[in-house]
């Protein structure tokens, strides 16, 4: 069978491809090779291996063959593809010439050579069996050889480990004495991390110990140390390989260590100065403390709830740590120390006493800002904004604080340049007043808020947006709510009242028509008046850094118009009005959920779901704008832009292309890039793998997938062909998919991020035809912070 002259040459081609990058790989490898640097007396190490040999099975066995590969020491040489390019760096570098970029590599990524007489393998042995006696393996024995391999220049080792019948705990108890301090011990004993039948196991005996003096410490033990605390093994009772384990104080133990303590007094100085060294002698008596204080700095009634140390209570360290964080919160002071005197006593030796000191620091009362910023937004604009912020802090001696802030911004779209309004002129002031205390007709005992005390924030703030050659937007927003942290994870915001005023002026007869031919966009700016309840729950797990794997939740639930409604009148229109107003009437649920799985060394899958869906009724037939969803942008779908996808399949450019031929003007055909591409429900999901590459610089790899909808079909936003915007069942086949690559530049947690975005699923082309791999035409994206 013959084949045509042009298919044998590609074949050829592909071939010669084929070879030719082989040959660079077996370059690449022959030029890393590090067997020609390594001297002539030296044998590069390579590593350990372990045998077992074990008079029985050992339970678990994987997490003990860990624990004893830890002691090795030294660890050999990393290799890549079974390369050593940070060993090949290294010798490289210690030549005469090195040259900048051996140089370079070698401070990045350069490693010392690890050889067989950097080995001790006596020590090792010695490490192997503490190890095992300290898990219960007593009488086990250790054998080491190492193996030479001249061609190579390499050497490895082998440690065979025969393992003895670990020793099992029978009983546990404590010995008995006539010291308070055993009591306390003993009633609680039962919730020792100790069980009947566990093998002997040092790292578990010390954890008994700290949980022991934990205990004692909340229960006002002020001296004990869980050094105090000594075990004993006796084996005499059993044949078997079995102990009975008990548990008493060491000789000589301080007096002081085992009698409990009590708070004799309270000293609180709301007004400290660390430059100082005097103390402040007036003082105010609150609830048993002394409020020390040379004029009034903050009043004792409202600065007593965050004091959880009383007097007459036990010592207790989880008070201690409480109280500091709680006063932290305030917002007030820079610094909160909390200090404990021993009070000399003539009081019996079975308890002890302690004056209790907390000293506060306060930040500057006031505070002015500037900041010249450089904005982006998710909807593509960008551009300059001057930021000023006054601050003051503990205004009516409570712990008030006032923060006014006024913005001015200019901004222009990015892309989209034939369009009108790619100019805005933006001038905000926002005044909020927290006050950190629950501000509430009824009074909540503050038991029922353990971790924080609740603040209450008053908002009120203004906004006036002018998009050139379009419209001017002014708004007004005021609300009233609560924010507090339930735990050191979850956090939660209520506002009871939240309401929200939109007027829009010197709307221009091309936007006009925009509104007039898009009845849908319309409706959504002809409500002024939004009033409602809005309550945010997040859950950040991200805080634990330490961790492998992190959860982050935030979900927000917004519902308006619904209180209003009992007092509306209905106009000739069949809406109801409050104050001349129309009002808007819906309720908005969405959650976003996020999970990181860290594997070391500043890698990173981050993953994330978004889901909401917002319904309106009653009043409204559609979601106010500014409640509606978008997709596609820098912090949603990077392969499309801001505003671009959706809802569903629709596509304004298809509708443009349909008017040209049904003879449409020019100028109403450039209209419909106002049309709107919103929707009530945004669904959206998230991956992206995050490495370093050199200091400041990270890379990334990322999937997205998502996409807005409408619950009902509307004529604005069905295409030619019949598809539209409202959510059905297959809107899985409906998503917008794109992939690409980022950069990110990291200094201190403050992140520029650069990405480029392939269009991989495009719902806006016909059924069929959605699947592009168009890479010649990426998208471009610029963000500040990370995206999820």
């Amino acid at each position: 069978m013959r084949m045509p002259i042009n298919l044998k040459m590609k074949r050829v081609q592909k071939m010669k491809i084929r070879y030719s990058a082989l040959i660079i790989i077996l370059a690449i490898i022959q030029a890393c090779s590090v067997e020609k640097f390594i001297p002539e007396d030296e044998f590069l190490y390579t590593g350990t291996e372990f045998k077992f040999e074990q008079d029985s099975t050992i339970a678990d066995q994987p997490k003990l063959r860990t624990e004893l590969e830890n002691v090795l020491r030294p660890q050999p040489n990393s290799k890549i593809l079974g390369m050593r390019p940070g060993l090949y760096f290294h010798y490289k570098s210690q030549r005469e010439k090195p040259g900048f970029i051996n140089k370079f590599l070698n401070k990045k990524i350069g490693e010392e050579p690890v050889y067989l007489s950097d080995v001790d393998l006596q020590n090792t042995e010695d490490l192997l069996l503490n190890r095992l006696e300290n898990r219960g393996f007593f009488y086990s024995r250790v054998d080491s050889n190492s193996e030479t391999n001249e061609e190579s220049k390499t050497a490895s080792t082998s440690f065979t480990l025969n393992v003895a019948t670990p020793y099992t705990m029978e009983t546990y108890q404590l010995d008995t004495d006539s010291l308070l301090v055993y009591k306390d011990i003993k009633d609680n004993l039962d919730d020792t991390v100790l069980e009947e039948g566990m093998r002997f196991d040092l790292p578990e005996l010390k954890k008994e110990r700290e949980r022991i003096d934990l205990q004692l410490k909340k229960e006002g033990y002020y001296n004990f140390n869980p050094g105090f605390l000594i075990f004993e093994a006796d084996t005499n009772q059993y044949d078997k390989k079995k102990f009975d384990l008990f548990l008493r104080l060491k000789k000589d133990v301080p007096p002081k260590s085992v009698i409990p303590y009590q708070i004799s007094n309270v000293n609180v100085y709301p007004n400290y100065n660390v430059d100082e060294d005097t103390l402040s002698k007036n003082y105010k008596r609150y609830k048993d403390k002394n409020y020390l204080q040379e004029e009034l700095f903050f009043k004792p009634e409202y600065l007593d709830p965050y004091i959880l140390i009383e007097t007459g209570d036990y010592y207790d360290p989880e008070k201690s740590r409480n109280t500091s964080r709680r006063l932290g919160t305030i917002g007030v002071y820079k610094f909160v120390n909390i200090r404990y005197d021993e009070v000399d006593t003539l009081a019996t030796d079975s308890l002890g006493l302690l004056e209790a000191n907390i000293f506060l620091s306060p930040l500057k009362k006031r505070a002015i800002r500037a900041e010249l910023q450089a904005v982006t937004k998710s909807n593509s604009f960008a551009g300059p904004h001057l930021a000023l912020t006054f601050v003051n802090r503990n205004l009516f001696k409570g712990g008030e604080t006032l923060n006014i802030s006024a913005n001015l911004g200019y901004e222009v779209q990015i892309g989209n340049s034939n369009v009108p309004g790619r100019n805005s002129l933006q001038l905000g002031v926002t005044n909020d007043l927290i006050v950190p205390r629950l501000l509430f007709p009824v009074k909540i005992n503050n038991n029922f808020f353990q971790y924080d005390i609740p603040k209450t924030k008053i908002s009120l703030g203004g906004d006036i947006l002018r998009r050139s050659q379009l419209f001017s937007l002014a708004s007004l927003n005021s609300s009233f709510g609560y924010f507090w942290n339930a735990n050191r994870y979850v956090t939660h915001e209520i506002n009871p009242i939240s309401l929200n005023y939109v007027r829009l002026n010197n709307v221009t007869p091309e936007f006009q028509e925009v509104l007039d031919d898009n009845p849908f966009l319309q409706s959504s700016f002809d409500q002024e008046f939004i009033a409602g309840l809005t309550y945010s729950f997040i859950y950040n797990g991200m805080i634990d850094t330490a961790k492998r794997n992190v959860f982050f939740v935030n979900t927000n639930f917004d519902i308006a118009g619904n209180t209003i409604s009992l007092f509306g009148k209905e106009t000739e229109n069949g809406k109801k009005e409050i104050l001349g107003l129309e009002y808007a009437q819906y309720a908005k649920l969405d959650m976003d959920l996020r999970y990181h799985l860290r594997l070391g060394g500043g890698n990173v899958i981050a993953t994330r779901l978004f889901a909401g869906y917002g319904i309106p009724y009653g009043n409204s037939d559609v979601m106010p704008f500014s409640k509606q969803y978008f997709s596609g942008g820098p912090y949603s779908v990077r392969a499309f832009n801001t505003r671009t996808l959706g809802p569903g399949t629709f596509n304004p450019n298809e509708v443009s292309i349909q008017q040209e031929m049904d003879g449409v003007d020019d100028d109403e055909i450039n209209n419909l890039g106002y049309r709107d591409q919103t929707g009530n429900i945004r669904f959206e999901a998230n991956a992206e793998y995050r490495f370093p590459i050199v200091t400041y610089l990270n890379g990334a790899f990322f999937v997205d997938a998502g996409n807005v909808w409408t619950s009902d079909a509307n004529p604005e936003t069905t295409n030619v062909e019949g598809g539209s915007g409202k959510f059905e069942s297959d809107f899985i086949n409906e998503l917008g998919i794109g992939t690409g690559a980022g950069l990110r530049i990291d200094i201190q947690s403050f992140v520029i991020r650069f990405d480029l975005a392939f269009p991989l699923h495009d719902p806006r082309k016909p059924a069929g035809e959605r699947w592009v791999n168009d890479f010649g035409s990426p998208v471009f994206n610029f963000g500040i912070g990370y995206p999820f």
